[in-house]
């Protein structure tokens, strides 16, 4: 009982208070079975340990020993705000806040309406409503912030689509896995779409 209601936590109250971070659309169902996490045969010459993410496939890859990996179902970039690169995790958050870009907030005015002063300027607080979900883990190239996140969601109905303002996007289940499996210095490898 206890894990259903976690659940109803994360992810129905969250999806229906949610303020809509990266997308605007409203779907109240989850995402497509074929997203679901499970571990999979995967040929890389990446060393395991390795976070590698295929856009156009909508699925992130958790490189495991000897050709294999934890595949999770991830949703992407929309048209224009795809990224692709190399990169480590550099900060791992909890629950975190969610602070706008400037950009961003030129895109989606309405946003505004739902941020407030946090201890590093207007934002969201971090919680089941904040665009960010359970968790979220900050890509950086050497000492530069990317500005691009692996995080969770409170839309989990987007997994499998091309919606985000570029981040990495999975159900707060799954980011809250990776998350565990995963240590500050991980190497993150977005292979282009």
């Amino acid at each position: 009982m206890l894990e259903l209601n976690r659940r109803a936590l994360l992810v129905g109250i969250g999806a229906s208070c949610c303020v809509c971070g990266c997308t605007t659309s409203s779907h109240p169902t989850g995402p497509d079975p074929i997203y679901r996490r499970t571990e999979v045969e995967y040929s890389t010459r990446e060393k395991p340990g390795t976070i590698v993410i295929n856009p156009s496939e909508h699925f992130l890859y958790l490189v495991e020993k000897e050709g294999r990996a934890v595949r999770y179902g991830v949703g992407v970039g929309a048209e224009g705000f795809v990224w692709s690169g190399v990169a480590a995790v550099r900060i791992k958050r909890e629950w975190p806040d969610w602070y706008p870009t400037n950009e961003y907030l030129q895109r989606k005015p309405n946003v505004r309406a739902a941020l407030t002063e946090l201890e590093s300027g207007e934002g969201v607080v971090g919680g089941p409503e904040n665009p960010l979900g359970a968790r979220a883990l900050y890509l950086w190239q050497g000492n530069k912030d990317t500005l691009y996140r692996i995080h969770g969601t409170n839309e989990p109905w987007t997994i499998g689509k091309n919606v985000s303002s570029g981040c990495i996007r999975l159900t707060n289940e799954d980011v809250t896995d990776l998350y565990d499996r995963t240590p500050v210095g991980t190497k993150v490898v977005v292979l282009q779409p």
